[in-house]
């Protein structure tokens, strides 16, 4: 019997370098992977469908779930999670030096709908009293000029968004402080610098995360692996195959990490991170599947929703193809 041949944008991590390399091969799958930078997968499968399967913006796809034709559907599997107190650059002259200080500002978000600054807005307001319509946001290119929002949004009026010009880019803008502040995933270039003019609110920010881990039990999710629906809907085995496949895969990061006989990730006290990582999180400190991350995904959805990006409150388990909600037990 012939196995299914299907295309996967998504970028190289360790977690799913095993399905890169072949070591693990899907259950009756065929699996062409397509190694780009998230930016590139997003648009291209957020605006042209031209995957059967890609990592996708958690934010993307939960403003997608609002299109009555639903055009993908997800499986609990989560490439990328980030703590994003550390994504917080602020120009050293707009007087920013603590969170209720953006109150009023000007804002940067590459988009507004990114996960990144989703995730930002809504910590900022639960912890720090900043609320999300208290600031202005500018969206646009970091580092080119001309970007737009990849999905169309309908914002309420208490939210106020404004685009950039056409030949800003928002990294320059917060070097020359024409923002106040910038939410976003990459570290601008104009921090890169190194000149001083673009700082972190949180400097310190590690500690920060920490406590934030410890108070919450939230490790933010930032992507997830969406099926095209049409794919789906015609071959609904995939996802408990793609399921498998991926934890299988992330199992084998899992294992290289705490390699001693030779380090496989050049970070010298790497052995001793893994450890206090554990200590911190547990041995799944990575975790995929839907109960262990349900109480994540609802805060996430909620933040979604009190943002203007959700037309109503999602339940988490909306999310994702049932196939990949509960596997067989012997």
């Amino acid at each position: 019997m012939s196995r299914l041949s299907l295309t996967f944008g998504c970028w190289n991590y360790d977690r799913t370098r095993a399905l890169m390399d072949g070591t693990v091969v899907p259950d009756g799958i065929d699996l062409n992977y397509l190694n780009m930078p998230v930016e590139e997968t997003f648009f291209r499968m957020l605006r042209h469908k031209e995957f059967d399967v890609a990592e996708l913006s958690l934010s993307s796809y939960s403003v997608s779930m609002h299109n009555p034709a639903r055009p993908f559907i997800a499986i609990p599997a989560f490439p990328s999670r980030f703590f994003r107190h550390s994504c917080i650059y602020v120009h050293a002259g707009s007087g920013i030096r603590t969170p209720q200080d953006l109150i009023g500002k000007r804002i940067g978000n590459p988009e507004y709908q990114m996960t990144a600054p989703v995730w930002i807005r809504g910590i900022l307001s639960d912890h720090y009293g900043v609320p999300v319509d208290s600031v202005t946001y500018l969206t646009g290119g970091e580092e080119e000029p001309g970007r737009s929002e990849k999905i169309k949004l309908d914002l309420p009026p208490n939210i106020r968004v404004e685009s950039i010009g056409p030949d800003k880019t928002l990294s320059q803008m917060l070097h020359d402080g024409e923002i106040d502040a910038l939410y976003t995933a990459r570290m601008p270039s104009s921090f890169l610098r190194g000149d001083g003019r673009v700082k972190r609110l949180f400097e310190n920010y590690e500690p920060i995360e920490r406590d934030y881990y410890r108070s919450t039990g939230i490790f933010p999710i930032m992507h997830t692996i969406a099926m095209r629906r049409d794919v789906y809907e015609a071959h609904r085995w995939i996802a408990q195959s793609l399921m498998k496949a991926l934890t299988a895969a992330q199992k084998r990061s899992y294992e290289d990490l705490y390699e001693t006989a030779a380090l496989k990730t050049m970070l010298p006290w790497l052995t001793s991170h893994v450890e206090q990582v554990r200590r911190e999180m547990g041995e799944d400190f990575w975790p995929y599947g839907f109960e262990k991350n349900e109480a994540t995904l609802r805060t996430f959805l909620r933040y979604h929703f009190e943002q203007g990006l959700s037309k109503r409150l999602l339940e988490p388990r909306e999310l994702f193809a049932p196939e990949a909600l509960e596997a067989f037990k012997i």
